[in-house]
């Protein structure tokens, strides 16, 4: 029972471990399929705590064995107990998980986890697989972007609780940047600044040297004057006032990076190719995305770099269309929608944090950049592939007064069914790397189907 899984890292043995003892870690590592949330990371390896949540409040308590730990090449975490919520966990009846680190060369380590538990093998592979790969891969970003002369610095992020801002100060972190979470309670620690939309405080970015500005009321959803009341308005003034304040700071930030989106071109563009020079469509996305990115003007007026990021279709089941999909499909219930035939301009989350990474020390970028794989698929393409991977037939189109249903007709015609076909011009000139440029790989890594071989 249980699992040993090893892999050879391309780094050194102390780089490997460092990363494990940085905050974002285990966010890191957490496979996105799974029902679990990080409610608090251990602050010691050597004898911390890290607390999961399950679904119905359940918690899931790990606690690393001081006796066990041996810097830089081993540490332990056991299955523990902490109130009535963890109790069920018990059923899983012991966990014990061995970290280990043996160093191959200078720049390789094998990467060993050991995990003693009655949870056949066959149930912890795939988790492992993402494990390592994720690991492999932030690493091999981060070793990039430190060849190119970059080093961590402190980063600024509005937004930091939302699905793409956890993710993206989970990478930082563990790559050695400091990141201050802006927030709209008071702050709890040096990693929290409040944040008040209407009015930034005049030192809110003293210290700072780079923002990112990820914060806006979502745009899923019926598109009703209230609605879309709620999605301008958590958008362009906030945007502006903290640009203005970006600007306004002697000692504040070189870089400005603000979110963006690929609604800007219009939702019934068919096949013509898009990329950063084109022309905005039509359509109440064209006007919010306008407004929000000539919002940013005070910062590159006051000397900043500023980058726009204009991002496509998210990937992962931890939100957005795929979060909603996956159930249908799973249960052999997806199809395409309407004609299928409407061109679908998707990114990985993880290649959307390598995006917003590379804005950051990037000087040669600045401007609107689209954030989006190199392959565009159509949507019949999309349901196909999708429906592989989770080895279910994909035979039930739905159709087309189905999203209407939902979000209306004005929702439906720019959300649900947009037609764009938009090329990452900028990033490909850059001879920007992706890390997963097919859509079958990032469903495969996002929904926990990786093949053994990479």
């Amino acid at each position: 029972m249980g699992i040993e899984y090893s892999s050879i890292v391309e780094a050194s043995r102390d780089e490997v471990f460092d990363w494990h003892t940085r905050r974002g870690a285990i966010q890191r590592l957490l496979p996105p399929w799974q029902p679990m949330s990080v409610v608090s990371e251990a602050d010691s390896l050597e004898n911390g705590r890290a607390v999961l949540g399950l679904p119905g409040g359940l918690r899931w308590v790990a606690d690393h064995q001081p006796d066990a730990y041996y810097p830089p090449g081993r540490f332990v975490d056991e299955l523990s107990r902490d109130g009535v919520m963890s109790l069920p966990t018990g059923l899983v009846r012991s966990w014990r998980h061995e970290h280990r680190f043996e160093k191959v060369d200078d720049n390789r380590t094998r990467v060993t986890d050991l995990v003693d538990t009655p949870i056949p093998e066959r149930l912890l592979l795939q988790t492992f697989r993402y494990r390592h790969r994720q690991l492999a891969d932030d690493l091999a970003k981060h070793r990039w972007s430190h060849e190119q002369g970059v080093r961590p610095v402190t980063v600024a992020i509005s937004g930091a609780s939302g699905l793409i801002g956890t993710a993206l100060t989970a990478f930082l972190s563990t790559g050695g940047y400091r990141v201050i979470r802006l927030v709209r309670r008071p702050a709890q620690g040096d990693d929290e600044r409040r944040w008040d939309p209407e009015s930034p405080a005049p030192d809110l970015f003293e210290g700072v040297d780079a923002v990112v500005h990820l914060a806006g009321a979502s745009i899923a959803g019926r598109f009703t004057d209230s609605h879309k009341a709620a999605i301008r308005d958590s958008r362009i003034g906030p945007t502006r006032r903290l640009a203005e304040r970006a600007a306004g700071t002697a000692n504040g930030p070189a870089t400005f990076v603000c979110a963006s989106a690929i609604g800007l071109y219009g939702y019934n563009r068919g096949d013509e190719p898009l990329d950063e020079n084109s022309s905005g469509g039509g359509g109440f996305l064209t006007d919010v995305v306008t407004d929000w990115e000539a919002a940013t003007a005070p910062a590159s007026e006051g000397g900043l770099r500023v980058v726009n990021v204009r991002t496509g279709v998210v990937q992962t089941p931890r939100g957005g269309t795929l979060q909603l999909m996956r159930p249908l499909f799973a249960a052999g219930l997806g199809g395409r929608l309407g004609s299928g035939r409407q061109w679908l301009s998707w990114i990985d989350i993880d290649d959307l944090l390598d995006i917003y990474h590379r804005a950051l020390y990037d000087a040669a970028l600045s401007g609107p950049v689209n954030a989006v794989a190199p392959d565009p698929v159509r949507n019949e393409e999309y349901t196909r592939i999708l429906a592989g991977v989770l080895h279910r037939p994909a035979l039930l189109p739905v159709p087309g007064f189905g999203p209407k249903l939902l979000l209306g007709e004005q929702g439906a015609r720019e959300l649900a069914t947009a037609d764009q076909y938009v090329i990452p011009r900028r990033l490909l000139d850059a001879g920007h790397t992706f890390r997963r440029s097919s859509l079958e790989d990032c469903l495969r890594h996002q929904l926990g189907h990786i093949p053994a071989t990479r």
